[in-house]
């Protein structure tokens, strides 16, 4: 598969290629200028700690982004129709951040084929960051 999930090929349980990606302050200062939130707990460790948190954390649109890399290099850019997700827990600078897709589910919608996934981004620990569903449309192989 991995740019598109074929329909005769596609099953239940299939799993997505893992996608890992360790979290930089770089990372977050490279984000808050693309995104334009610059909320200092995401970017000033003074301020994030005078605060009481023990740094800056991520921003969980990056984290989403990740976890949406994952699924669209799996399902195919176009391919999928619906993404959501609930944010779980922050992230922290140096956190390898690894993603899980599953396929739930296939049905028939309006003479589709589509796949609903179960997907989440968690840390080397195992505590989930990012947990989500989305569809997608499986095409004719």
């Amino acid at each position: 598969m991995g740019d598109r999930l074929e329909a005769d090929a596609v099953q239940v349980g299939d799993e997505a290629p893992v996608m890992s990606h360790t979290l930089t302050r770089s990372d977050l200062v490279m984000y808050a200028g693309a995104s334009g939130d610059f909320n200092p707990m995401h970017t000033d460790e003074v301020s994030a700690q005078a605060a009481g948190l023990p740094s800056v954390f991520g921003h969980g649109m990056f984290s989403m982004g990740l976890l949406g890399t994952a699924l669209t290099h799996y399902v195919g850019v176009g391919n999928l129709r619906r993404y959501k997700v609930r944010f779980t827990k922050q992230t922290w600078p140096d956190e390898v951040l690894t993603t899980h897709v599953v396929v739930a589910a296939i049905r028939e919608e309006d003479g589709e084929k589509l796949v609903d996934l179960e997907c989440s981004l968690a840390n080397g620990d195992g505590e989930v960051k990012v947990a989500g569903v989305a569809v997608a449309v499986a095409v004719a192989g």
